[in-house]
């Protein structure tokens, strides 16, 4: 690796440049006025690979936005690494709480990354991520240190549910087949403790719609007698947890995964600071399910939680109206042995089911992911420990993240290949909200450590 570290070092100003004309295109995936700039994207994404000597380059239409595919081929004997990644991001609202456009890439300073940090939006979920891989398989090419076959799908769906990759994946299981997947879509613990994401939790993302009265109605005329439909969904939301912060859905927890003492022990391993996790979110105290600490509350447990609500007159000034309708937006992060659909459809009866007369409901499913984990006694796993090892100057721990990336369960399912989560971000990067960056320590290791993941894994795979 002894070229592909020095090239990489040679070259990381460019990738910075690279990466920032990458940040520079607003390629939000949930906005249809951004539907150009998500192909714009995909197609820069294409040359880029194209220029760094990637074969086969194509991008492929679906019924949404475009893949990315391409890959290189070497040696038919060795083992073929699949690189997914993302090129969508998320919607950079609310606009007036970045500090600098969120288009506009820029380095700052922070507490958390002294040398700095790259603030735009996908910065680090998951262009900059992305791109690392991008560019270590440029400097391991150009240096002649392949030492595994190679395939890229980048998608550009992943923040509105990757509705349509199962279907290609389906259709492209001979394009695609590999012996496993390197994703870096997810963070460690901290610089200082380097961690590998092996468990996912799975998804239930679901509107409810509540529906009063035919119209909107004076609430001084009507107020007292009618129902007010906001009043009703915030009692019902209120009513989805009990005392103890646990889900009230009937069955919700029937096959809920029990984590052995022993994992939960090593879970609880990583030097977490409640006392420096309060301060850095700005809050007095914190709020879970009973019995669980903070990284077991957001790791091996299910949660529920509203996502945004709302209804009635939000203008300027007073409207004294009694509304017709309100809205809420709920997810569901789901642990091993539930499934999407069972726990959506358990929401959905209960919801129903607790709604006063006064009111109908609505619940209308929106998408949903499989929770997934990954054996730390593979191959795969023990590359990532290795590569890591050998770039932070520690073993990494093996951490389970409280996020969902609904693909890892369907590549296993399609393609028979365990997912390597490999990730260098930090949970406080503040991705999906205003000022998301990526530090550029983990930009640096991260280029670093992918190069060795395909060395370690070579070798552990002979």
């Amino acid at each position: 690796m002894e070229k592909t570290l020095k090239y990489l070092d040679e070259h990381s100003e460019r990738f910075l440049q690279e990466l920032f004309d990458l940040l520079r295109i607003p390629s939000v995936s949930a906005d249809p006025a951004h539907a150009g700039d998500v192909k714009r994207a995909a197609e820069w994404i294409a040359d880029n690979m194209r220029a760094i000597g990637v074969d086969g380059v194509e991008v492929i239409p679906t019924d949404g936005h475009p893949i990315v595919y391409g890959e290189k081929i070497t040696d038919p004997a060795a083992p073929t690494v699949l690189v997914y990644g993302h090129y969508d991001v998320q919607p950079p609202d609310p606009l007036d709480l970045w500090d600098s456009p969120p288009f506009e890439p820029v380095i700052r300073k922070t507490d958390i990354h002294p040398e700095g940090a790259i603030f735009a939006r996908g910065a680090c979920d998951d262009k900059g991520q992305m791109f690392l891989h991008l560019k270590a398989f440029e400097a391991m090419s150009k240096s002649g240190e392949l030492p595994c076959n190679v395939k890229f799908m980048i998608e550009g769906e992943e923040e509105v549910g990757s509705d349509h990759l199962g279907l290609f994946c389906e259709q492209n299981r001979e394009k695609l087949k590999c012996d496993v997947v390197l994703i870096s879509d997810t963070s460690i613990f901290s610089n200082e403790t380097p961690t590998i994401t092996t468990g996912l939790r799975g998804l239930s993302y679901v509107e409810v719609e509540v529906t009063g009265p035919n119209k909107d109605l004076h609430s001084g005329v009507y107020g007292g007698a009618v129902a007010n439909p906001i009043n009703v969904l915030a009692r019902m939301i209120a009513s989805l947890h009990d005392e103890k912060r646990r889900i009230t859905i009937p069955g919700f927890y029937d096959k809920v995964e029990i984590v052995s003492e022993e994992e939960r022990k090593l879970l609880n391993s990583v030097p977490f600071d409640i006392e420096a996790y309060k301060k850095d979110l700005g809050v007095d105290a914190l709020e879970g399910e009973e019995g669980y600490t903070p990284i077991e509350q957001t790791s091996i447990r299910p949660t529920l939680d509203v996502n945004g609500i709302w209804g009635g007159y939000i203008g300027e000034g007073a409207k004294t109206v009694l509304p017709s309708k309100a809205f809420a937006k709920i997810s569901m992060r789901l642990v091993p042995h539930q499934t999407s659909d069972e726990i959506t459809e358990l929401f959905k009866k209960h919801f129903e089911r607790i709604a006063p007369p006064s009111v109908k409901v609505t619940v209308r499913p929106h998408h949903g992911g499989e929770p997934a984990v990954t054996p730390i006694d593979t191959p795969e796993y023990k590359a990532g420990e290795q590569a890591m090892e050998k770039t932070f100057g520690k073993k990494p721990l093996p951490l389970r993240s409280g996020g969902s990336i609904p693909i890892v369960a369907l590549f296993e399912k399609v393609l028979g290949a365990k997912s390597i989560l490999l990730g260098f971000g930090l949970d406080s990067d503040a991705i999906h909200s205003p000022n998301e960056h990526f530090g550029l320590f983990n930009f640096k290791i991260g280029l670093k450590t992918i190069p060795w993941y395909h060395h370690f894994y070579r070798e552990l795979k002979k």
